[in-house]
């Protein structure tokens, strides 16, 4: 079902056509299917999966919330779980801002909510924030590709009282109008 309901998103979003994918009403689904970041003391890797969705409150804003979930190795070292979900936001920065290919938009994303690094005896649980920059490029009206670079901060309790995590995601997003997806969620019933 899951895997129907993909493909009919991907469809549609394919054969929409719309000017501006960044304007008042439309949404924005996706993620980033891989999250890969390190620690250059620690010689980690990491990988997340982060689902995201969001509705443009305006032309380039889009306000929404995210789950991050993930999992972290390295050498010795115990496996580490981490988490996030929250509310996030994202600004998409305008031809006359930044110049850049048509099909390519520049955006800033920041985030604010409920995180938590959990390893073996050590852990950072409570409040988790992130922002950085990111590039989504437009393969086609209403699908982009998109790298985005972040630096995320945990405050909190536990054994470290504070957690600092960089990081690079790699995803996709699609964007399509509100309308768009009640006539989908209608023609499902």
């Amino acid at each position: 079902m899951k895997k129907i309901m993909l493909s009919a998103l991907i469809l549609a979003a394919t054969a929409y056509g719309a000017s501006a994918q960044t304007q008042k009403g439309y949404y924005l689904i996706g993620g980033n299917l891989a999250l890969l970041s390190g620690s250059t003391n620690e010689k980690s890797f990491q990988m997340n999966i982060t689902p995201k969705v969001a509705w443009f409150v305006q032309e380039d804003l889009a306000i929404g919330g995210k789950v991050d979930l993930g999992f972290k190795a390295g050498r010795a070292q115990k496996p580490s779980i981490n988490y996030f979900v929250g509310p996030m936001a994202r600004y998409y920065f305008g031809e006359q801002q930044v110049n850049t290919p048509k099909q390519t938009r520049v955006f800033a994303e920041a985030d604010a909510g409920v995180s938590g690094n959990n390893a073996g005896g050590k852990s950072t649980n409570g409040f988790g924030a992130g922002i950085g920059p990111g590039l989504a490029f437009f393969v086609n009206e209403n699908i982009a590709l998109e790298a985005l670079a972040k630096a995320n901060i945990i405050t909190g309790a536990g054994s470290n009282g504070v957690s600092f995590r960089p990081e690079l995601g790699l995803g996709f997003q699609i964007y399509l109008p509100g309308s768009k997806l009640k006539q989908m969620r209608n023609n499902m019933k």
